[in-house]
């Protein structure tokens, strides 16, 4: 077995043959699937200093944004869609271009002002659903979406309102949606207790989904790069991250994978997925290296990391992720189990990459 920045670099080296940057999935607009692939991207070149990726990442931005630094094709109502603005920091850092910092602006204008349930929360969404009523459901993605963006942007220009803001909608979702007996988190919960999927007394969505539940600790452990540390609420997201991972670390398949619905290994219709693990194998390295975890867990992160290198595929040059849930709403146990999987699509990727940076700084 290699060490892990050779597969990070044979993946992205595969993906930039198969798409000229601004060729991208879903092409033309500015949203997770990207973002996500090509954070990936840029971990990938800062530890091994290849230009070609840095260049390919701003090439994508580039694409998506015009001379005033406007974003061409992106839905506001959607907090998918804000994730993309973690890339644009190192491109203004290492270019100095103000349309960069427009954007920026933007995007943390639109998280700031985005629209909240009775509670608190952010929306998932600021739109229609197949309902007819306005969104007002927490899905434990929005996490990653807004969360490390709005983090970095803090720092960066002294807005610690925003600081604050992550933490309270981490500590909610964990509130709302953390399960006491596994410690997993479940994929939504609607505040009206009334869409189709959700509890009628508890608003909860009935399964916990694998990717997830990874979104969170990766999430909350970018946050923690940035948030001071006399902040009163880093202790609490430092346990949460704790937590959530010690409770997956439970569900581990024998063979280091982790599975679509991830308390209910080899059950009938279940599968592993490889997208969840690979973020679940990230944020348990970042954590050891914080200090929240100890280092005996490690050894999950290894076994994970070694399950998923174990089932990847070749077709010549060409590294091949496959495995992966294609994206998913919120439903029953049949329908997260019926979601097609797909190979090299860009948030499968951009996971794998995720992990094999996280995995290379700590010499897996």
């Amino acid at each position: 077995m290699e060490k892990p920045i050779y597969y990070a670099k044979a993946s992205v080296d595969t993906m930039m043959r198969k798409f000229k940057a601004e060729d991208l999935p879903p092409k033309g607009r500015f949203h997770y699937h990207q973002g996500v692939f090509l954070s990936g991207v840029y971990k990938t070149y800062e530890l091994c200093g290849d230009e070609r990726y840095f260049q390919y990442v701003k090439d994508w931005v580039d694409s998506c944004i015009d001379g005033d630094g406007e974003i061409i094709t992106f839905d506001r109502n959607q907090l998918d869609d804000m994730q993309p603005g973690i890339l644009l920091f190192p491109l203004l850092d290492r270019t100095g271009d103000a349309r960069y910092r427009k954007v920026l602006d933007k995007l943390a204008f639109l998280i700031r002002h985005f629209p909240r349930n009775p509670v608190g929360g952010l929306w998932h969404k600021a739109s229609l659903d197949s309902t007819g009523r306005a969104v007002d459901q927490m899905w434990l993605d929005g996490l990653y979406m807004a969360g490390p963006l709005s983090a970095e942007y803090a720092k960066r220009f002294d807005k610690p309102e925003l600081f604050d803001l992550c933490a309270q909608q981490a500590l909610l979702m964990e509130e709302k949606t953390r399960d006491p007996k596994t410690g997993l988190w479940y994929h939504a919960w609607d505040s009206f207790k009334d869409i189709y999927w959700a509890d009628p007394e508890t608003g909860l969505s009935p399964e916990f989904w694998g990717r997830s539940i990874g979104w969170v600790p990766v999430a909350v452990l970018d946050e923690l790069d940035f948030l001071p540390e006399d902040h009163p609420k880093r202790e609490e997201l430092e346990r949460l991250v704790r937590d959530i991972l010690q409770a997956v670390c439970k569900f581990q398949g024998e063979d280091g994978r982790w599975w679509q619905v991830v308390d209910k290994v080899g059950e009938e219709g279940n599968w592993p997925e490889t997208s969840c693990g690979c973020l679940y194998v990230a944020a348990i390295c970042k954590a050891v290296r914080k200090g929240i975890l100890p280092e005996e867990y490690l050894t999950y992160a290894r076994k994970g990391f070694e399950g998923t290198i174990n089932n990847l595929e070749w077709n010549g040059d060409n590294l091949l992720v496959s495995g992966v849930c294609i994206g998913t709403g919120v439903g029953d146990y049949a329908h997260y189990c019926a979601r097609p999987t797909s190979t090299n699509d860009l948030h499968g990727v951009g996971a794998f990459l995720i992990m094999c940076t996280e995995a290379a700084k700590s010499d897996l």
